[in-house]
């Protein structure tokens, strides 16, 4: 069963930070990128930020400067981190894996809250 389990999510005040981390785990397909994407209610899941095996990476252009995108292919992990987050921040921040010649795995979604 192919895993990808998230952390780091929860509530902080608004111009704090949060650190999101991301494991996958069971996946027989070699990855090709790993990225975040959030979902605020009422929203479609946008592009957070993602990074290739390669270390390219791309941001929402609303993003860049704020957060940092890194990644460990060894371990098959990613993170996320976020700085002088905003009440608008808020949503459930899902971590995607893209294999070669296979599917595309999600994670279960982990919640940012920030409080203005």
């Amino acid at each position: 069963q192919v895993q990808l389990v998230e952390s780091g999510g929860g509530l902080v005040q608004a111009g704090g930070s949060l650190r999101l981390s991301c494991a996958a785990s069971r996946i027989t397909f070699s990855i090709v990128a790993m990225g975040w994407y959030r979902q605020a209610p009422g929203n479609q899941r946008e592009l957070v930020a993602r990074i290739t095996s390669g270390a390219r990476t791309n941001y929402a252009d609303s993003l860049k400067g704020r957060f940092t995108i890194s990644r460990d292919n060894a371990k098959n992990t990613v993170s996320l981190q976020m700085n002088s987050l905003k009440p608008e921040d808020t949503a459930v921040y899902y971590c995607k894996a893209e294999t070669i010649m296979g599917p595309d795995y999600w994670g279960q979604g982990t919640q940012v809250t920030v409080s203005s």
